[in-house]
């Protein structure tokens, strides 16, 4: 049914121009640029393409997950960058706004943090 060369996600913003400098200059991707939007080299090998949407709406969903080796050493990392990781209502989140769910076997350990347009993004450690 599908046959193709590739695959690809794609994700809206409200502002390409932001977009750039969070993804290339804070979480340090490799940004291919081209008229059409930002081509994201992701690790492992993906991409993700980022394009401006006019009736832009934020995920209300992860949109983007890292699998980190070391999630408090991710979060540091993050929070040296300037991004915060979100805390939410009903969750036990660490002093670093991490859920340590493998310690309760509940799943992984993650956090959550946002794009500039407000996109929700997370680390992980499986």
């Amino acid at each position: 049914m599908l046959t193709s060369t590739a695959a690809f996600s794609g994700l809206g913003v409200d502002d390409l121009a932001a977009a750039r400098e969070f993804y290339g200059g804070k979480l340090g991707l490799t940004i291919d640029e081209s008229p059409a939007g930002l081509t994201l080299e992701l690790p492992g090998g993906g991409t993700l393409f980022v394009y401006e949407s006019p009736a832009f709406t934020p995920a209300g969903y992860t949109a983007l997950n890292f699998e980190v080796d070391d999630i408090t050493a991710a979060a540091a990392e993050l929070k040296a960058a300037g991004i915060e990781l979100e805390r939410y209502e009903g969750l036990p989140h660490d002093e670093n706004g991490i859920v340590r769910g493998k310690e309760a076997n509940q799943g992984p350990d993650i956090g959550w943090f946002r794009d500039p347009s407000g996109n929700i993004i997370s680390i992980l450690q499986s």
